[in-house]
Parts: structure tokens; C-alpha cells; sequence
């Protein structure tokens, strides 16, 4: 598809007093007036498998404000594929925003996306400056969800703030390359949970597409150590995970790995099907900070750290479809790792009864989550390998093999990283609702997911994905309607079921809020402490009932009012209509919090 344009060629061609057939030749070798056109450039370059990572460059608030330009850009490679990146001004990518509770974030964000099939950055260049002739209706930003290869938004994953337009909407916001700078103006909450979130396009039906190429950053909420005081005075680390296209598709695997119990299959979206085995090729390669670690040798990505010191490392999972099973290894033994926070929330906030650190020697880190640990540098003489095992995604799920991450060598003269948190720390403000975990829900809903394929005698025919409320009938998310799937008052605290209803492992995430897992398939787990994100056991046909998780969902806080969506948040499923869409009304208003037909269904 090409990219929208004000004008034609033609009549820009005319606007310019250009006879149409002096076109081709100003687009071709040389520029206006015979200059040369200035080489492409390579906006979105990545370092060298192997290499040493850096972390992301940093923009701080001042006096209560962030204030930056962002601009979006892809770039097509020789192998097909399109990488696609954040850049600030001065072409620093994927910067991390770092706010305070209470502070503005201002973002004036720019598309410069652009079809890369065709010559359309030459016409940019070409007709700079030139009069814009309107060929047809612009399109507003605020209402048209437009979904084109070259449409983007931006979503902030896990803050809890209003989901309107200029702030976290991602129903109508769809920015074109031709708009003027889109203005992102959001405040952050006095009682904001201080940890790790993250930000990246959220179009639908091309979100996996933008994000597989690289569009994502993190967002960190400072004050984690007024949670936990022990934190004080930490270096802390960012470690973002990517995922991409494999970069060697075509190649046998490793001689060093153990042969696959069962030969490697596609699915119709030609990636790697689960082998079961925790080998064999990957449905996508990892990157850690952009450093690629690809398929079939996987050679880590490298880090130094002063032997034995400790340091707070914030990872996220910005993958598009890859599950992460994390745990840090030292002469190939699991070393333990302190979890002080999932998801950008402490483990003890708000009133939560959980030890403020649990320590574990792996961690699950589903696509869109986050977790915050403290770890130690290996012995000195020694060395230590960040890996993630195997997931298993089910029957119907893409391989998430294991494989090494991050090669982490004892360094006495390694530098520190480029944070660390405040030496002092005042404890933060006593929670001003009870523990969601004390409250009692005042219903109970339940929702499944389920595949289809869209024709049953084609085992490589597309599927179809559903996310439904029980009672319902199946059907893609349409981004078209404006009719709730759900509504939930302000103020309201329910238990969700979700149950999954297919043979692939999903990953429920909801916007604007986060919740506490209460049960596991019916069995009560102890997790007193929040996520937005958490995994779905697969269905086997063995099993006499689907597997489920029951989720305790937190409505109180008033900004989420308004309408916004979940989903799973495995992009390919959330492109292919795995998402609903929720309605938050305000306190005061009186309404039926369940569709006529589905009332007093699963209610308690």
C-alpha cells in the first residue's frame, strides 16, 4: 500500500508549475536543480551480534516535566524485512522517559513512517517546502482509526491514566505521516506505581508488524526505594528483550544442541511450531538492548560487572510473541535472583501483604511484561549467562526454545551503569484504599479464549482468534464498533475467570489498570501483590475442564474512566481480533454492568 499523500504526483507536480513528465526525473538520481540527493540512511541500525549492550539513552523530567520530539521511522533490508525505530532529535533511539509521580509527560511525536516499496521518502525530499495542494479530506487523528501500514500511535503500557485521545487512547488515535506533529500530554498519578512500563504502537492489525521491528522503549516511574528502602542506593540496569525475524532462517541447528524429538513444522504464519522439546528453531531471534542473539549458535550479547556487586536490573519483555522463562546462571547453576517488582508495581504497595522481595532462581516474563530483581556479579575469575528456558506454548503454540541471552564476565574496572537509585529514600504515603486483595468483588465474569481455523480441511489456512464473554458467541475484535463487550463502574472491584478454551498458551494484559491472580485452574495461589499481564494454561484434550485463571480486577481508581480494551497480548493473536473492548463508567451513573442476556450469569 502506498503511503497517504496530500496530493497526487500529478498535482503535485502541478502545484510545483512541473509538467507531469519532468516527474520521473526529478525523483530520479539527482534532486531539485540537479543536486544529488543525499544517500539513504541507516535510521535504524542495530550493533553487531556479540556485541557489548548499552543501555538506551535517558530523558529526565524537570520541574515536573518531560517534554520531548519523538519521531517514528522504518527501514526496508535486503532480506525483505522492515525494522522500524523511535528516534529523539539528536537520533538517540528508544530513549527511556523517566518521570516522577505527578509529573507531565509531554511527547511531540511525529510519523515519518513510509511505504518502503516505493519512492515516496525521494517525493518527500523532493517537494519540501513546495504548496500543499488537498487532494482529499485530512483525516483526524482524534477520530479516524485509520489502519494502513504507515498509520501508528503510541500506547503507555501500564500507567493508569485517562484513555482518551492525547493521552492512552488506541481505539481512534491513528497518526498518518502527513499529520503535523501528535501531541501526547499525560500527567502521572500522585500514587503511580514506581517501577518499569513501557511504550510502543498499538494499531491494530499491525501492531505485531511495528513492534517485531523494533518500535518500543521503556518508561520508568521513579521511587521504587521509597517501596523498598533495602534498594537504596543500587546501580539499576535497564535490559530490554526484543523480538525479530530470524536472521538465519535457512540454517540447520546447532551441532551442540540435542537433536528435536520431532522435525521442525510452520505454522500459516510461517514460524516454528513448538517442538516440545525445548530445542529446535525458534519461532523468532531475541535481541538484548537491540544486540542480536540469533539462531543457531545464539552467541550472547556481553556485559561487565565488578565482581559480587549487586545491581537492580529492570527487564522488560518488549517481544511481540516471545515468552521469556528467565534465570541467571553461574557454571551452569541457577543463581538466586531477588524479584522486587512485576508488571511496574512493587511487590509490597498500596497495602499489599507480600514480602517486599522474594527471592527465585528463574522468572516467568510473558510478551509485554516486565520484572525488577536484584542480582550479583559473578565470583571474580568467573562468569555468569542470562538465558531463558524453554516455554512450553502448547501443541498449537511457536517455539520458544532455550537458549543464552547475555554473557555477563567479572570485571574490578567494569562501569557502573548510568543510574543508580537515590541514597535516601522517604517511604511513601500510606495507600488510600484497602488492599484490593481485602476487598470483596461485587461480581464475578467469565471470558475464554478460542482459535479457529479459518478453513478446517486447510491445516495452514489463516486463524481466526476470539476473546469472549461467556454466553457469547465467538467473533473477532471489530474495530469498528463502538458497542462495549463490558461495563464496569468506577469504583467497582470484580473477579474475572479466564478461561483458555484452545491448545496454545495466551497472555491476558488489560489497559489502564492491574490486578491481583487469585486462583490457578481453581487451585488458590499466594500472590499478594499486582500484575497486568499473566499467562493462560493451554487446553488438553485430556483435561476434563479448561484451564483458568481467576483474576482479582481493580476498577477505583477515576482515571480509568472511559473506554478502552483487553486483549492477549501475544500481537499476532491481538491482531488477528484476540481483544474486547471495556467501558468504564463514572461513579455516579446508574447502569446495567451486564448485557441484558448475561445477567445474573456467573454472578456471586
Amino acid at each position: 500500500m502506498r503511503r497517504l499523500l496530500p496530493i497526487s504526483c500529478a498535482a503535485a507536480a502541478a502545484c510545483l508549475g512541473l509538467a507531469a513528465s519532468s516527474l520521473t526525473s526529478l525523483l530520479g538520481a539527482t534532486g531539485p536543480q540537479n543536486a544529488p540527493l543525499p544517500p539513504p540512511q541507516d535510521a535504524c541500525s542495530r550493533p553487531k551480534p556479540g556485541s557489548a549492550i548499552a543501555e538506551p539513552a535517558e530523558l529526565r523530567s524537570h520541574d515536573g516535566v518531560l517534554e520531548t520530539d519523538l519521531r517514528i521511522l522504518d527501514q526496508k533490508l535486503a532480506d525483505g524485512t522492515t525494522r522500524y525505530c523511535y528516534l529523539t532529535p539528536d537520533g538517540k533511539p528508544s530513549p527511556t522517559l523517566r518521570v516522577k509521580p505527578g509529573d507531565e509527560l509531554v511527547i511531540h511525536f511525529k510519523n515519518d513512517l513510509a511505504d518502503p516499496d516505493t519512492g515516496t521518502p525521494a517525493i518527500d525530499q523532493a517537494f519540501a517546502g513546495a504548496p500543499i495542494c488537498t487532494a482529499k479530506k485530512k483525516l483526524d487523528a482524534c477520530e479516524s482509526g485509520a489502519m494502513t501500514p504507515v498509520s501508528t500511535n503510541l500506547h503507555f503500557h501500564g500507567l493508569t491514566v485517562p484513555p482518551v485521545c492525547h493521552q492512552d487512547d488506541v481505539l481512534k488515535t491513528s497518526i498518518q505521516p502527513d499529520d503535523m506533529p501528535f501531541d501526547y500530554r499525560l500527567r502521572i498519578g500522585d500514587d503511580a506505581a514506581p517501577g518499569l512500563y513501557w511504550y510502543h504502537p498499538h494499531l491494530h492489525g499491525f501492531s505485531k508488524t511495528q513492534v517485531l521491528g523494533g518500535a518500543s522503549g521503556a518508561l520508568i516511574i521513579e521511587g521504587i526505594e521509597r517501596a523498598n528502602p533495602d534498594l537504596a542506593g543500587l546501580p539499576e540496569r535497564l535490559i530490554v528483550i526484543r523480538d525479530q525475524d530470524l536472521l538465519n532462517p535457512d540454517a540447520p541447528p546447532s551441532k551442540f544442541e540435542p537433536p528435536a524429538m520431532s522435525k521442525s513444522q510452520l505454522d500459516s504464519d510461517g514460524d516454528a511450531v513448538n517442538s516440545g522439546t525445548g530445542f529446535g528453531k525458534p519461532s523468532k531471534d531475541l535481541s538484548v538492548n537491540f544486540v542480536a542473539v540469533p539462531y543457531p549458535n545464539y552467541p550472547p550479547a556481553q556485559l561487565s560487572m565488578k565482581p559480587g556487586e549487586r545491581q537492580l536490573w529492570r527487564v522488560l519483555n518488549a517481544s511481540a510473541i516471545t515468552y521469556l522463562n528467565l534465570a541467571l546462571l553461574v557454571r551452569r547453576a541457577p543463581q538466586k535472583i531477588g524479584v522486587v517488582g512485576l508488571d511496574g508495581v512493587p511487590l509490597q504497595f498500596q497495602g499489599s501483604p507480600s514480602q517486599p522481595v522474594q527471592w527465585v532462581d528463574h522468572v516467568g516474563v510473558p510478551p509485554g511484561s516486565r520484572a525488577e530483581f536484584v542480582v550479583e556479579g559473578p565470583p571474580a575469575g568467573s562468569g555468569a549467562l542470562l538465558v531463558t528456558r524453554a516455554v512450553d506454548t502448547g501443541p498449537a503454540g511457536e517455539n520458544d526454545p532455550n537458549r543464552a541471552l547475555l554473557a555477563i564476565t567479572a570485571n574490578a574496572d567494569a562501569s557502573e551503569p548510568q543510574s543508580a537509585l537515590p541514597v535516601h529514600a522517604e517511604p511513601l504515603p500510606k495507600p488510600q484504599r484497602p488492599w484490593v486483595g481485602d476487598t470483596a468483588p461485587v461480581r464475578v465474569r467469565k471470558l475464554f479464549f478460542s482459535e479457529k481455523q479459518e478453513n478446517a480441511n486447510d491445516p495452514n489456512s489463516p486463524t481466526k482468534f476470539f476473546l469472549t464473554t461467556d454466553g457469547e458467541d465467538p467473533k473477532p475484535f471489530d474495530p469498528h464498533s463502538d458497542t462495549a463487550d463490558i461495563v464496569v463502574r468506577q469504583g467497582d472491584v470484580e473477579d474475572w475467570i479466564i478461561e483458555n478454551r484452545s491448545m496454545e498458551l495466551h497472555d491476558f494484559h488489560i489497559h489502564q489498570l492491574h490486578f491481583q491472580l487469585r486462583d490457578w485452574s481453581g487451585i488458590a495461589v499466594n500472590e499478594p501483590f499486582l500484575r497486568d499481564t499473566v499467562n493462560v494454561p493451554y487446553y488438553k484434550s485430556r483435561m476434563l475442564a479448561y484451564p483458568s485463571v481467576r483474576l482479582r480486577m481493580d476498577f477505583r481508581d477515576p482515571n480509568i474512566v472511559g473506554t478502552f480494551v483487553y486483549h492477549c497480548h501475544v500481537l499476532e493473536h491481538e491482531d488477528g481480533g484476540m481483544m474486547g473492548r471495556i467501558k468504564v463508567v463514572p461513579r455516579s451513573t446508574v447502569t446495567s454492568t451486564t448485557p441484558t442476556h448475561q445477567q445474573n450469569k456467573g454472578e456471586l
